[in-house]
């Protein structure tokens, strides 16, 4: 008997038991099984909806189950080993799904599954084909016997140049600290962060406060810290991670491995017949072409950019100089304590972090019929981790979730939502979605349980959607449940549009109550938050705007295969984006590109877009709610079945206009960010 904890399929990982020993073996068994097993039913001839979809979804059901949990781990407790041998499988399972891609007949067989059996199958096992059969086509599985092969080169090399780019931000962001031994500087500072501090310095037995470059500091800092220089250099420092303007450039500099990605997309699109890498990305996604990507982007500025323009200007003369960008959200934020007398700080013991997952949690609850309890039998992988279960109203198990929210070293900063099991119905065998939430929150400091902003509310909300578009599906095949199928610009649909509740006053007092009173946030607090919503919505918009265009224009326009004239392209497309969106000039040492994750490591490349996209989406699906009530339980109901529970099953633009009665309108998206009037 096997005794690789990676092998044991069962309702949920074995953390505790899994070594980075054991993970290269599990992957190599798995994969040899599948091998063996796809070749078996193409010697069979296979090529019916159960003798030939059904087992390779089974395949590839049990192939992300063994690796879901090796990934996770390598993002959230990272180590020398496990990143080892996670790097080791990286290859071996672009393999395997490249070969699979262009294995011709199997391609042959899934035709002929279409045009034998397509009159008598369902819609989504329709639309499960239609997507198989669109990505033999962009795997090249046409493509001549050497061009295949190349591809699948590139494939692999893409691979290991996306890992190391992160390896390479990870390790920069732990490298660097700040040790404070003058109080003076650390005026303006909140006193969790500044206790927080003193707690790092003692764990290193130094003097005074020690900061990390984590989130929660470099933010606090940057909002709150009266000293400029502090401000400064933590700015410079997040801004050059993993560059040739941070530390140690000799070994976490990303300058050649970005030129290296950006040229491995282009030619890996030009095998399979694109002109770009954008073009190729976008036959999966609901835009039809750069160029209607690249309007809905310039619209969007040509709306925005006055207002932002606008905005900046009263913040300068609001500080009463000219403003550096270190200086932005400082400013920022007492401007919005003139404005509105509110302060993000000043919220903070209103937001006490178990008061706001239960409330998010009963949110869930009325909108849906589901009940949400949290189970200790659990085998977690860190003691910051909990799993909670979802239950139908019947009280059986709808799926679960692991919830990790703390930063921490050795973690990937940012917040995120993964599978960990995708959901199954395939004959007798059956599996419930499970899904990761991960944020990096302040963590408790001494005795009292960790305090958020409300930005930091919002952002819990936006992967909580994520995850309840994941674990609410009904769809009974892997590739199509959840959020696998979803065109990737409508995948921000259900989080973008969860993160409206965290604004309303119907919700506000669920999800706050003050950690000494227990009172929930006063209706004058309310209402300036309620106020402050679309303060500086202007900013936030052309700052996403930029990201946005930078991200689609490097994935069109460059051409260049050597290094260096391919960042210089690079950093020119960036100064024009800037020039053309941006109200706040960066310094020449900034080299945001360099830690852009979701670009050059996560899934958005030539996709960035797909938050603006999803969020006229999001913003015209949520005034249904607000016109009709936002627990109205007729409108919950059909976006729980037009939406969360079709999973990648349907078009998503057929699932909208299912909910809307109509196709997506932009104005509820300006009026939420305040470019309307």
């Amino acid at each position: 008997m096997n005794t690789n904890p990676l092998l044991q399929i069962q309702e949920l990982p074995a953390f505790s038991a899994i070594r980075p020993e054991h993970v290269e073996p599990a992957i190599r068994q798995v994969l040899d099984e599948n091998r063996a097993k796809l070749r078996q039913l193409l010697d069979a001839g296979a090529n019916t909806w159960d003798s030939l979809v059904v087992p390779l979804e089974e395949m590839q059901h049990r192939l992300s189950r063994t690796w879901s949990p090796v990934g996770h781990m390598n993002g959230v407790v990272n180590s020398d080993e496990l990143r080892a041998a996670y790097n080791a499988c990286l290859p071996l399972l672009t393999a395997w799904h490249t070969d699979l891609g262009q294995n011709e007949q199997l391609y042959r067989a899934y035709e002929t599954v279409l045009k034998n059996e397509g009159g008598k199958l369902s819609a989504d096992q329709r639309k499960l084909l239609d997507n198989a059969l669109r990505d033999f086509r962009l795997a090249g599985v046409a493509l001549p016997e050497q061009d295949k092969q190349r591809f699948k080169a590139l494939m692999e090399q893409l691979s290991m140049l996306q890992s190391k780019f992160d390896e390479n931000v990870l390790d920069a962001t732990n490298a660097w600290s700040r040790h404070v031994t003058d109080q003076s500087e650390l005026a303006g500072l909140p006193t969790p962060i500044v206790e927080r501090a003193r707690e790092a310095a003692r764990g290193r037995e130094l003097d005074g406060w020690l900061f990390l470059l984590d989130a929660p500091n470099y933010q606090a800092v940057l909002m709150h810290a009266e000293n400029e220089a502090l401000r400064r250099e933590f700015y410079r420092a997040w801004v050059t991670r993993a560059s040739d303007q941070g530390l140690s450039p000799e070994r976490w500099d990303n300058t050649t491995l970005m030129a290296d990605i950006l040229r491995v997309r282009r030619e890996l699109a030009a095998v399979v017949g694109f002109d770009s890498y954008s073009d190729y990305s976008l036959a999966t996604k609901m835009a039809t072409s750069v160029a209607e990507v690249r309007e809905f982007l310039e619209q969007l500025a040509a709306r925005s950019k006055p207002l932002a323009q606008t905005e900046f200007d009263a913040l300068s003369k609001f500080a009463g100089r000219q403003l550096n960008s270190w200086d932005a959200s400082f400013y920022a934020e007492r401007l919005k304590r003139e404005r509105f007398n509110l302060s993000e700080e000043a919220l903070r013991p209103y937001f006490p972090l178990p008061r706001v997952l239960s409330g998010m949690f009963n949110v869930a609850e009325r909108l849906y019929g589901v009940r949400i309890a949290e189970r200790n039998d659990v085998d977690i992988y860190h003691p910051d981790a909990k799993f909670y279960d979802i239950l139908n109203a019947d009280g059986s198990r709808r799926g679960g979730f692991f919830v990790d929210l703390y930063a921490r070293p050795k973690k990937r900063g940012g917040a995120w939502m993964d599978e960990c099991v995708g959901r199954k119905r395939l004959g007798s065998a059956s599996a419930s979605p499970v899904a990761y939430l991960v944020c990096n929150f302040m963590p408790p400091v001494g005795a009292q349980p960790s305090l958020l902003t409300h930005s930091e509310v919002v952002t819990m909300f936006h992967e909580f959607g994520h995850g309840l578009h994941h674990l609410m599906t009904q769809v009974d095949y892997p590739s199509i449940a959840g959020i696998n199928g979803v065109a990737w610009d409508a995948v921000e649909l259900p989080s973008q549009f969860m993160e409206n509740f965290a604004w309303r006053p119907e919700v506000l007092p669920l999800i706050s109550a003050h950690i000494d009173t227990g009172e929930p946030l006063p209706q004058t607090e309310l209402e300036r938050l309620l106020g402050s919503r679309t303060f500086q919505g202007g900013m936030q918009t052309v700052r996403q705007l930029e990201f946005a265009l930078f991200d689609l224009r490097i994935h069109s326009e460059i051409r260049e295969d050597d290094s260096a004239a391919s960042n210089a392209a690079l950093m020119k497309i960036l100064d024009e984006v800037r020039t053309h969106v941006a109200v706040i000039k960066p310094p020449a040492f900034n080299r945001f590109p360099h830690s852009f994750q979701h670009i050059f490591s996560g899934g958005y490349a030539a996709g960035y877009y797909s938050y603006k996209w999803a969020e006229v989406l999001a913003a015209d699906a949520f005034s249904a709610f607000e016109e009709e009530g936002i627990f109205n339980s007729a409108v919950s109901q059909r976006f729980l079945k037009a939406i969360l529970e079709q999973g990648g099953s349907r078009d998503a633009m057929d699932a909208f206009v299912e909910f809307r009665g109509r196709k997506p309108k932009i104005e509820p998206l300006l009026k939420q960010l305040g470019v309307a009037a």
